[in-house]
């Protein structure tokens, strides 16, 4: 029988995170009490709250929760907070590469405007790498919710900051509303400027959505994209391309998308080769960090350890760490499945 190992160890690379979603509940707590912010008995538990967003009532109440908790982020000191605990958790989980997703205009009220909003996320996430040795880049995300023309100038700004920090441009909230395609432009300019297309598609809605971020938004990597699975020939277009899905297990089960682990379709995505990096999406209201993904696909999908480790090493494909960190997350990958040690963690050679 093969040896179960710790996925904690297995080092990966994180590239579904989103900002506020990454705080730790007891920070959540702090924070409220520091500016007197009322939190609902969902977001004062310690347990993750009761979700289902596969309704329009459900979706509103998951974007009030997320949005009283951002409420609680109004000054340098809570972004540098967040982030240095996001990044201590992400290398507890064995993370060597973070690419975490914000939309600065969220921020900008409490931190002076859009551009010191993003700047000093840029700073938080500059001295929590060097602090923790994490790396970590910034993915900026347009809501779709909002006129495309706030899109467009998310993406112009993403680009400034391109060689600062920012690594890739997003799409997100409900995907059920609006159209991909009233963003091409926006996804235009942040692929001319260097970034990386990583919209969301394929959660509340069909394979359609995911279609639709290829031919419109051209993406090379979705986030979610676990209703692919509907679509063989969808499956096939996305592994041809080599097309990577953000899939996040929690938060597809905690949202309704799914009604159990088991029900999340992990292996008919591996199966057909479409590259995956799991992810876990907001932590915060889902309750579980990266590790618990991987553990989901090994106790309700069977994943055996030489799978995990595959599913680590695209992860890091997946990424835009630069070569050399790539090089040493990939020997770590070996190392883990070799069993050589602690080393496997940090991905040493």
């Amino acid at each position: 029988m093969e040896r179960v190992r710790d996925v904690r160890a297995l080092p990966k690379a994180h590239l579904h995170l989103h900002f506020t979603g990454s705080m730790r509940p007891a920070t959540l707590l702090d924070l409220a009490d520091k500016y007197g912010v009322h939190l609902p008995e969902a977001l004062k538990g310690g347990e993750p709250p009761k979700l289902r967003a596969t309704d329009e009532r459900g979706w509103f109440r998951f974007q009030r929760l997320y949005d009283i908790a951002r409420s609680c982020l109004r000054s340098p000191e809570d972004i540098q907070r967040l982030v240095r605990e996001t990044a201590e958790e992400d290398v507890r989980d064995g993370s060597g590469w973070l690419e975490i997703q914000v939309d600065p205009t969220s921020y900008a009220p409490r931190l002076g405007g859009l551009i010191p909003a993003l700047e000093i996320i840029l700073d938080a996430v500059r001295a929590a790498s060097r602090e923790t040795g994490l790396g970590i880049r910034v993915l900026v995300a347009a809501n779709r919710m909002k006129h495309p023309l706030d899109a467009r100038t998310l993406a112009r700004l993403a680009v400034r900051y391109a060689d600062q920090g920012v690594i890739g441009f997003g799409l997100s909230n409900d995907e059920r509303r609006g159209f991909a395609r009233d963003f091409d432009r926006a996804f235009a300019i942040a692929r001319d400027g260097g970034l990386l297309a990583a919209p969301h598609g394929g959660e509340l809605s069909g394979p359609a959505s995911v279609r639709d971020c290829l031919d419109d938004l051209h993406a090379t990597r979705v986030g979610h994209g676990v209703r692919a699975a509907e679509d063989p020939a969808l499956l096939r277009r996305l592994a041809d391309r080599g097309v990577t899905c953000e899939v996040c297990p929690a938060s597809n089960v905690a949202l309704g998308v799914y009604e159990k682990p088991e029900d999340v379709p992990l292996r008919t995505l591996y199966d057909a080769g479409v590259p995956m990096a799991l992810g876990a999406d907001d932590p915060l209201l889902f309750g579980s960090r990266l590790a618990a993904q991987y553990e989901i696909a090994r106790t309700a999908h069977g994943f055996s350890d030489t799978e995990l480790a595959e599913l680590a090493r695209q992860s890091v494909q997946g990424s835009r760490a630069p070569e050399d960190v790539r090089r040493k997350l990939l020997a770590g990958v070996d190392a883990w499945l070799g069993g050589t040690g602690s080393d496997a963690r940090l991905g040493r050679e």
